[in-house]
């Protein structure tokens, strides 16, 4: 009797038991279809999170570039600005000499124009004093110099320009030979000439049409005849050096008659 009713009992409670195992195992089958579906969750929610940090990564790593960037700028521009502050200051320096240079142009403007109207009248007294040379050229020079000094729009440098090189022109025709034709004023006459300038020290003539010559006496201040044979010759020689007709030569002229000619 009793071992049947502990087998019965035993078949109860394996009864009992297989429902309560099945039950256990749908439970944690379904505890392990939750972990995994918390798991994929959690998995989906780091790879959002992981592509947000590395979304921010990003554009903390582009701020960071611009940053530098605009820092780099910045040097760039804090550098030109001192090199600008330097010259700005050059140019200052600059501009307070030439405003003193201008004040001192002012008054050595002041100085040099009555000087250039000196040596204006200078290079006149000269050029009257001296052979009577191209005299209607010569004069006309120092007029245009009167009428440039009163000039207010030629500026002083040219003025200075213009006077000294007027007198470089009469410098050089100390060192030069020239040939050229004018009219010859002989007593109450006047006639055309070809005229023979050596230098400052000879000034001889041949009248056109009747080929008489002479020469300008400095120390009389007049024209002097001189006798045809030979002195014709050598003038119209010395003519044709000076137009560079035939090639240089040595010719004999008189620049004093009491002298002899050198044949």
């Amino acid at each position: 009797m009793m071992s049947r009713f502990r087998k019965y009992s035993a078949g109860f409670l394996l009864l009992i038991l297989i429902p309560q195992t099945l039950v256990a195992q749908q439970q944690g089958a379904e505890q392990v279809k939750q972990l995994e579906s918390d798991g994929i969750e959690r998995t989906e929610q780091g790879r959002d999170t992981q592509q947000q940090v590395d979304a921010m990564h990003g554009r903390s790593r582009n701020l960071v570039d611009e940053y530098y960037t605009h820092l780099k700028l910045v040097e760039g521009l804090q550098l030109y600005n001192t090199m600008l502050g330097k010259q700005l200051t050059s140019q200052r320096e600059e501009i307070e000499l030439l405003r003193s240079s201008i004040s001192e142009v002012a008054v050595v403007s002041r100085q040099i124009l009555p000087l250039m109207a000196r040596m204006v009248d200078g290079l006149e007294q000269f050029i009257e004093l001296d052979v009577p040379f191209l005299l209607t050229e010569r004069r006309h020079r120092v007029a245009k110099l009167r009428g440039l000094m009163l000039r207010a729009d030629v500026t002083v440098a040219e003025k200075v320009r213009r006077v000294m090189e007027a007198y470089q022109v009469e410098n050089d025709y100390g060192r030069t030979i020239e040939a050229y034709k004018a009219k010859l004023q002989l007593q109450d006459a006047s006639f055309d000439a070809d005229f023979l300038r050596i230098g400052r020290v000879g000034l001889l003539y041949r009248t056109i049409g009747s080929d008489e010559v002479g020469y300008w006496d400095s120390k009389q201040n007049t024209w002097e005849p001189l006798a045809n044979s030979p002195w014709l010759r050598h003038i119209e020689q010395g003519l044709r050096v000076a137009r560079q007709e035939v090639a240089p030569e040595m010719i004999s002229i008189a620049l004093d008659p009491t002298q002899e000619i050198v044949r």
